[in-house]
């Protein structure tokens, strides 16, 4: 049985489309930011924040790629770039050989917490930007609980 979808109203179109550009206005400071100041990029200091609140500071290759919205490969390849600068290692499950985790290291941990106030200083920049913004500004609104 197939069942009949409601079409999207204008209203649920136009918010949709405040909330992307929302997102892609704040990604963009974000990411620049964190490269200028710190020398990663957006999904490298994510992974650090998920590994440095992880219980033991690590997790399984597939689980932080889940976690940060990247597939398998730009993980691997994200994990090398944070192991080549010493903020993460590799290791493998003791139960299951093939398991890879990703360990953050201490000097992950102080990179992290040194570029965490930026991006919390810039996140509320751009927001308060996007927040002048006629297009922008109704998702800022809901976002912040003003809806």
């Amino acid at each position: 049985m197939t069942t009949k979808q409601q079409p999207r109203t204008a209203s649920d179109q136009a918010m949709w489309d405040s909330v992307l550009g929302l997102h892609t206005f704040v990604e963009r400071q974000l990411a620049h930011a964190l490269q200028r100041r710190f020398g990663v990029g957006l999904s490298e200091y994510r992974a650090l924040e998920v590994l440095t609140r992880a219980e033991k500071g690590e997790h399984r290759m597939q689980e932080l790629a889940d976690r940060i919205g990247l597939g398998q490969s730009s993980v691997t390849r994200l994990v090398g770039r944070l192991e080549s600068a010493g903020y993460v290692y590799k290791d493998t499950c003791d139960d299951d050989k093939r398991g890879v985790y990703a360990v953050i290291t201490d000097a992950g941990r102080k990179h992290y917490q040194d570029a965490r106030s930026t991006y919390a200083d810039v996140l509320g920049s751009a927001l308060d930007a996007a927040s002048a913004d006629d297009q922008l500004a109704r998702a800022v609104r809901a976002l912040r609980g003003g809806a």
